[in-house]
């Protein structure tokens, strides 16, 4: 499977001058972790996970106060929609984080979340494959 096969396109998107609240906010309206970031004064579309948002509360952060271009994910990774899913968990596991955007050129198509690469791994019986290679092993 190709991460084509499992991002969600793009649901939220926000500015960098958003409070976070209201992210959080728009982000739980639409019921995913994460939102696209875009701004003219960016050198790329950035990415603000709920991760980003609950360390600023974590920190007594004001959430109406603090605006999303302050706490952005550091390094967001892109990844082309022809990859495997397999190396964008890959990626993910690696840098620790959750999400990636995914890119075509300079458009972007949508996230891939671990979720959608879980949720595509069970419906295409990966998982249950495993479990029963993992079984049959011991």
């Amino acid at each position: 499977m190709m991460v084509r096969d499992g991002m969600t396109p793009v649901l939220v998107t926000v500015g960098t001058s958003h409070s976070l609240r209201d992210a959080a906010r728009r982000m739980t309206q639409a019921g995913v972790g994460a939102a696209v970031v875009l701004d003219p004064d960016l050198p790329a579309p950035a990415i603000i996970t709920e991760r980003d948002v609950l360390h600023c509360a974590g920190e007594d952060g004001d959430l109406d106060a603090e605006r999303v271009g302050d706490h952005l994910t550091a390094r967001p990774v892109f990844a082309a929609p022809d990859w495997p899913l397999e190396r964008a968990a890959n990626e993910m596991s690696a840098g620790g984080f959750r999400h990636v955007i995914v890119i075509e050129g300079s458009h972007v198509l949508g996230i891939l979340s671990m979720r959608d690469i879980v949720r595509c791994w069970i419906g295409a019986g990966t998982m249950r494959e495993a479990s029963e290679l993992a079984a049959t092993a011991r």
